[in-house]
């Protein structure tokens, strides 16, 4: 059968049943190959940062752990240097204690001796604290008060001999008494350079109470 064109159109191609254009294939073989290797690079990147982060975090319990030890080592060191100040102390206490009590006899001997090489002259009171010293007296004359400082200082067991004060008793007016108040360091025969032994304890007219 002859079949004759009046339209004058051209006749439509035949597309193949399933068919498809082949380079839109192509395009969307690239696309999945693209994302597929965009996903690699991804993961990759990932498991890197993370490897790095899991070290990090390592290294950040280790340095924890290390802190917390000299932190510990620290408190130790510190307790024992408490320890070691709380010790000093009471060593510093007993010693004080030791020199407090003793060179009592080797005190008044020293004073009472030294008192009665000085004419005119008499102790009211003498006041220990350690090592330092305070008397209290009276004399006849100023001259008498400096002998007295003289002969301290020469005798070798006191040292820093210092006047406090001196001044005319106003209880007595119709004699000259002058009333002084001296501080000393003393210091033991054992401890001093060149002190003089005291000679025997003569009778000590010369301290009143």
């Amino acid at each position: 059968m002859i079949r004759i064109n009046l339209l004058g159109q051209p006749r439509p191609k035949k597309v193949r049943a399933g068919g498809a254009p082949m380079d839109v294939s192509v395009q969307i073989l690239g696309f999945v190959i693209a994302i597929l290797i965009a996903g690699a690079a991804l993961f990759f990147h990932w498991k890197q940062m993370n490897n790095e982060v899991v070290d990090i975090k390592r290294h950040i319990d280790s340095q924890t752990g290390e802190r917390n030890r000299l932190q510990s080592v620290k408190q130790e060191v510190e307790s024992r240097k408490a320890e070691k100040a709380a010790l000093k102390q009471r060593v510093d206490v007993i010693e004080q204690l030791q020199r407090n009590r003793s060179g009592g006899q080797e005190l008044l001997d020293a004073v009472a001796n030294t008192v009665n090489r000085v004419d005119a002259l008499w102790m009211n009171g003498l006041r220990r604290t350690g090592n330092s010293l305070q008397m209290d007296g009276e004399a006849e004359t100023l001259n008498a008060v400096a002998s007295f400082i003289a002969e301290l200082k020469r005798s070798g067991y006191f040292d820093k001999v210092e006047i406090k004060e001196t001044k005319q008793d106003e209880r007595r007016p119709t004699s000259s008494t002058f009333i002084f108040t001296l501080t000393a360091d003393f210091t033991l025969p054992s401890q001093g350079t060149g002190a003089q032994q005291p000679p025997a304890a003569a009778p000590p007219k010369s301290i009143k109470n």
